[in-house]
């Protein structure tokens, strides 16, 4: 079983308009509403993938119900969320049908108490015991310590599991100062973290700072990888445009699957940058097009070095 951490759920809502336009009133054609938070959409592709999946986190009020309810849904998801008294978030997306882009508006999430944050943290280690390797994902709520997921991934470890990062700002900085086996910042994240804006002195910066490896997401120009066994960099065959919500949680989804299933790590990037593209593709957010996936795992191109060491 792969554990999912998702502390900031929401309700993923859809909206299709034919045209999106500033100060107008707009027809939506369609509305679709998916669990959502990183953690959840990471789920959601690795149960896709064919793995045995548990989501954990927080939820809350008439939306939390409504993602329950959703995420039973999901075949290969369990639920193992964690209720408190505040209200799951929600985050919308608009995709204009036209130019094919999407305007992301996102809330902020429920205010976490003391006690809610012990309940979680004891849920969370009596999950560990049946897992085979944990991801952290996303944003923290109000109430929860900035230093949440240094605590959580040195509890994983000490169960000897691995333990996917992919969180930004100080969270991320103290986070990978507990040395996670993976983190998958975008470019800003990276840079923020190091103080660099060359990625590929940023990956290996990023490892001197705890990270076993960094995979690292430049948008068009796919991933950068730096790993004990080598680095890599990892390229989409084309351009692609669409929803790009998820598209960061498929690239977590193919590289935990990977890991779990011993890949090679260029096998892994190749599975990270098709499920991602796949992703964009879709119509829905946090889904991905099987038929994009398939056609695209053999023409991802992957170069790079492995390390002597």
């Amino acid at each position: 079983m792969i554990l999912t951490v998702t502390l900031n759920t929401a309700l993923d809502i859809t909206y299709r308009v034919r045209s999106l336009r500033p100060h107008a009133s707009h027809r939506v054609s369609e509305v679709t509403e998916r669990p959502g938070g990183k953690g959840v959409n990471v789920a959601r592709v690795l149960a896709a993938l064919g793995h045995e999946v548990t989501v954990t986190g927080f939820t809350g009020g008439a939306t939390g119900r409504v993602v329950q309810e959703k995420l039973t849904a999901v075949p290969g998801v369990m639920d193992a969320l964690v209720p408190l008294s505040g209200a799951t978030r929600r985050t919308v997306a608009v995709v204009d049908e036209r130019t094919g882009d999407t305007t992301q508006l996102n809330e902020p999430g429920p205010t976490v108490t003391p006690a809610e944050w012990s309940a979680f943290q004891e849920a969370y280690e009596d999950l560990l015991p049946d897992a085979s390797a944990v991801a952290l994902c996303g944003s923290l709520p109000p109430g929860v310590p900035v230093g949440a997921y240094a605590g959580l991934i040195r509890t994983a470890r000490s169960f000897g599991l691995p333990v996917l990062l992919d969180t930004s700002g100080e969270p991320l900085r103290r986070g990978v100062a507990a040395r996670p086996d993976i983190i998958k910042p975008n470019a800003d994240e990276l840079a923020e973290l190091t103080g660099s804006h060359e990625p590929l002195r940023a990956t290996e910066d990023a490892r001197r700072r705890g990270a076993g490896a960094v995979v690292a997401t430049l948008g068009p120009e796919g991933l950068l990888a730096a790993t004990r066994e080598g680095r890599w960099r990892a390229t989409p065959p084309t351009s692609l445009r669409g929803n790009p919500t998820g598209a960061g949680d498929a690239v977590v989804a193919g590289l935990l699957s990977g890991l779990v299933e011993h890949l090679p790590w260029p096998a892994r990037l190749t599975r990270a940058i098709a499920l991602s593209a796949a992703t964009v593709m879709a119509p829905v957010a946090g889904e991905f097009d099987r038929g994009v996936y398939e056609e695209l795992l053999g023409r991802v191109t992957v170069a790079g070095e492995v390390s002597a060491a």
